[in-house]
């Protein structure tokens, strides 16, 4: 129902409510039974015992269960338990990060008024907010938070607080009067009020015509259920290792049971040969290490302001290659600011940042002293009088209670020195006529020290300029002709051109003996003393960051619900939209098939007067253009959005709790340049990420190789199970988890994003695992046969040579896995948690080959010192061969 294009008799008849008398309380409680509590339902969670389950659904998984099964079986106690240990680490660690109970319906339901004010039965009575009906008569004031959402019948100088809903950067001026046109943008329902936002200016009273899931922030919770978070990139990738990993694995344990049968093994032997195999293919390790990689991410981007609420975002910002970002409270900072003043036919800008009391004026490039400037001291002296804002510090930032239009207008009066106690010793306050959307104008009637009295009026720069027969001319009052009048529409159109909220200041002296009934008295006659100009300025670091992020080859585009002209000039500061075909606003963007969308999207830098509808569907089409799209916002409108986007990002000191919750990342300090230093250090995460699994996997390779060529040559196993369960888990996993601490290469930010459906072998990595593994097996294979052919009635010492050979060959390669190039590309004590892990790793080595109690579980012997020279010269010779070869290539 379009009740916004309803009159006031016709709203009471569809409502089948009296607007003298309200519902009667038997009528609401028969609403409330049929249609339900004003409350925003949510969709059932599973239980905790269903998320643990879903932990292990992951083939990976399944296949580790049934070689633990396997290993049990055939009584290999000791694998399958410490294979079956992973599994359930794994699992409590999935569990723990998915079971964070969403919260956002929740912070939706804290932004709805706990109590309201209604009609019931002929009388005004407080009631609980949930059980507001539609029908219902409701009266509010500044200070109110709207209870359900309500059609304005009365709208005594009323203005409502939005921007968590629409993006508006202002308090919205409403009225009563009915509105043409059928589907307005929530926006431009200035006779609507709705739930959740904030009244903070007049009064109001309206019935009530929608409640709960039904009102447009029902709407949003609606849309916060059904958008479902994207599987990341990092989990796809990850998946299709897997894939392979197993296929893999499934391959060579058939072919090495086959070759067995066919060489007269007996089928127990080669059942639990291929286990073995299995284990090897699998790197048991990588989810824990990879988890933990990313927690260590975390903590890294926790010390650059950047909270991470999902592991999986971390890696995701770094092959971002489109940031969606809402402008008010995101690239602007939230605070209206006073840029500029005219007077007296002069122009001056004023630096300062937000509501910080401090700044500059300068006429051209000149700085002056307002003091010394009599017209804009004057102007800035009764724009402060003409006031009711006050601000506040709250810790290190500044605030203001009241109109942010006000706060502007106070805040350029303290730069110049200007202050309410100041003023009170001069100027007495005797009446005021407060501001009516109507007039467009507040009033003040004031007395000096001298006791000349005064009419201090402020309002629309056209309102008054239409009230004033004089102006102030060089710092004199003259006749406001029509060259004065020129020149002044002249400037306002360069103010309004440049998107300012532009506050114009008049005065009228007043007799001694002058009574005024009314503001039409005091508002006539009056002298222009000039213009200020305001905006939502951008945050001083944005420009820079969409600068490096465009160098980084991702995208900014900027998403507001404000108007065209605002949004425009804001990208234009930022070097965002350079033509106006860069820019769409909602009413253009309804007028579009699905495909134009997407079309538009891969051209369009601004989108103006959206809906929270509207960005969903940007987020949407450029998702189907294969973008990979974070999406950072602040308000309540941008949480749909926020949570469908690959990844959601939210301000940590503006944003509402909404928007936090439906995010991936929360900003702690708000500032748009974190975002390029989370998409920095996601980058590097993912480079560190290729690095240990290009470590773990070629060392797998390298065990399957020198079990499966032993196999082909009938000879004896130079490795148990046990063995290769160990240096899985403490050779490889140490090693691995200090490559995802590696600092990020130079160049880290000057390359174009990863695309979206590279796969995790891409760029060599594939070839690179499988000839350095070659080398690892190969080698570990020469050093047991050497070893063997000496031992021949000892193959545990051989065993464990060949153990040995392996362990220390993966330790000198991950040093070659640091860099695409070769081991000697980079300073090996770059990393001094490498040099740690790999020390680590090693003594943990001689401690199972030589601690009696651990040789009898791990099957090893002490081994001799000669036999060490054979173990460190055998096990060099992968790494440092390709060293060579990269030395040969760097010569041509």
């Amino acid at each position: 129902m379009n009740f916004h294009e309803l009159k006031r008799e016709e709203v009471e008849t569809k409502l089948q409510t009296s607007i003298q008398r309200g519902l009667t309380t038997e009528e609401a409680e028969r609403r409330k039974r049929q249609y339900g509590k004003n409350e925003l339902t949510e969709e059932k969670l599973p239980s905790a015992w269903v998320v643990f389950i879903r932990q292990f659904k992951d083939f990976m998984v399944l296949v580790l269960i049934a070689a633990t099964v396997i290993s049990a079986l055939m009584g290999e106690y000791i694998d399958s338990a410490a294979i079956f240990a992973i599994i359930i680490i794994n699992g409590v660690l999935g569990f723990l990060q998915e079971r964070r109970a969403e919260k956002s319906l929740q912070a939706l339901k804290e932004l709805s008024a706990p109590q309201s004010l209604a009609l019931r039965d002929g009388e005004w009575k407080k009631i609980q907010s949930a059980d507001i009906v539609a029908g219902d008569v409701l009266k509010f004031s500044a200070g109110d938070r709207i209870g359900a959402d309500i059609r304005l019948l009365e709208a005594i100088n009323l203005e409502i607080e939005e921007s968590a809903m629409t993006g508006e950067s202002v308090p919205v001026e409403k009225h009563a009067s009915p509105l043409k046109g059928e589907n307005p943008a929530l926006a431009d329902m200035k006779n609507m009020a709705f739930m959740g936002t904030l009244a903070t200016r007049g009064s109001g009273i309206g019935v009530v015509t929608a409640t709960g899931m039904k009102t447009a922030m029902g709407n949003i919770a609606s849309m916060l259920q059904t958008a479902q978070r994207s599987e990341t990139p990092l989990q796809r990738r990850l998946e299709q290792l897997g894939k392979i990993l197993i296929g893999a694995a499934l391959f060579l344990t058939v072919l090495v049971v086959v070759i067995g049968i066919i060489q007269g093994h007996e089928l127990y032997t080669m059942l639990l040969t291929g286990v073995s195999l299995a284990v090897a293919a699998i790197p048991e390790g990588l989810p824990a290490i990879v988890t933990v990689a990313l927690s260590l991410g975390v903590q890294r981007m926790i010390r650059q302001k950047a909270i991470v609420r999902q592991l999986a975002a971390v890696e995701t910002l770094g092959c971002t290659t489109v940031i969606c970002s809402d402008k008010t409270g995101t690239m602007t900072q939230n605070q209206m600011t006073v840029t500029d003043a005219w007077s007296s036919g002069k122009h001056w800008k004023i630096s300062g940042k937000g509501y910080e009391p401090k700044g500059k004026f300068f006429e051209g490039t000149k700085e002056v002293s307002p003091s010394e400037e009599k017209s804009l001291y004057q102007l800035l002296t009764f724009g402060l009088l003409c006031n009711h804002a006050e601000l506040k510090k709250k810790e290190k930032e500044f605030v203001i209670q009241g109109d942010p239009t006000e706060g502007a207008l106070l805040t350029a009066a303290l730069k110049a020195g200007l202050g309410r106690e100041q003023l009170s010793k001069t100027f007495t306050v005797e009446q005021e006529f407060p501001f009516d959307s109507k007039r467009k104008m507040m009033t003040m009637i004031v007395k000096d020290a001298q006791g000349q009295r005064f009419a201090v009026t402020k309002g629309a720069p056209d309102v008054l300029m239409g009230k004033s027969d004089y102006i102030l001319w060089e710092e004199k009052r003259q006749v406001f002709s029509k060259l004065y009048r020129k020149e002044t529409e002249e400037m306002l159109q360069t103010l309004a051109g440049r998107a300012l909220r532009v506050i114009a200041v008049a005065y009228k002296p007043l007799r001694a003996t002058d009574t005024l009934q009314d503001a039409e008295q005091a508002e006539s006659g009056m002298t222009l003393i000039g213009m200020q100009g305001m905006i939502d300025p951008p945050r001083p670091e944005v420009k820079q960051a969409i600068a490096e992020c465009k160098q980084a080859g991702i995208r900014t585009i900027m998403i507001t619900g404000d108007h065209k002209e605002t949004a425009a000039a804001i990208a234009g500061d930022l070097g965002l939209a350079h033509r106006q075909s860069d820019i769409l606003d909602g009413q253009a963007l309804s007028g579009m098939t699905e495909k134009e969308m997407e079309s538009a999207a891969e051209h369009t830098a601004v989108y103006a007067r959206v809906s929270p509808e509207d960005k969903l569907k940007i987020v949407k089409a450029l998702q189907k253009k294969g973008h990979i799209v974070a999406m950072t916002g602040d308000g309540v409108n941008d949480a749909p959005a926020i949570k469908a986007a690959d990844i959601g990002i939210a301000m940590g000191i503006t944003g509402t709790d909404v928007a936090k919750e439906a995010s991936s990342l929360v900003l702690a300090n708000d500032h748009f340049a974190t975002i390029k230093a989370a998409v920095e250090e996601g980058r590097n995460i993912y480079e560190n990420i290729r690095k240990f699994i290009r470590y773990l996997l070629a060392s797998n390779v390298g065990e399957i190789l020198v079990m499966l060529f032993a196999m082909v040559l009938g000879m004896p196993l130079p490795l148990v199970p046990i063995q290769i369960l160990w240096v899985n888990l403490v050779t490889d996993g140490l090693p691995a988890l200090a490559l995802g601490l590696d600092k990020p290469e130079e160049d880290v930010m000057k390359r174009p994003p990863r695309h979206p459906k590279e796969g995790v072998f891409a760029r060599g990595l594939a070839w690179k695992i499988i000839s350095r593994g070659f080398l690892i097996g190969a080698a570990t294979l020469i050093a047991f046969i050497i070893a063997y052919q000496q031992h021949a009635d000892n193959l545990v010492y051989a065993q464990t040579v060949a153990f040995a050979t392996l362990v220390t060959a993966q330790l000198i390669h991950v040093f070659d896995c640091r860099s695409e190039k070769s081991v000697l590309a980079r300073n090996p004590f770059g990393n001094m948690y490498l040099i740690a892990a790999v020390v680590s790793s090693f003594l943990l080595m001689v401690a199972v080959i030589y601690i009696p109690q651990l040789q009898t579980i791990f099957h090893t012997t002490a081994l001799a010192p000669r036999e060490w020279l054979l173990v460190f010269g055998i096990g060099a010779i992968p790494t440092f061969l390709l060293a060579g070869s990269f030395f040969a290539r760097k010569r041509k």
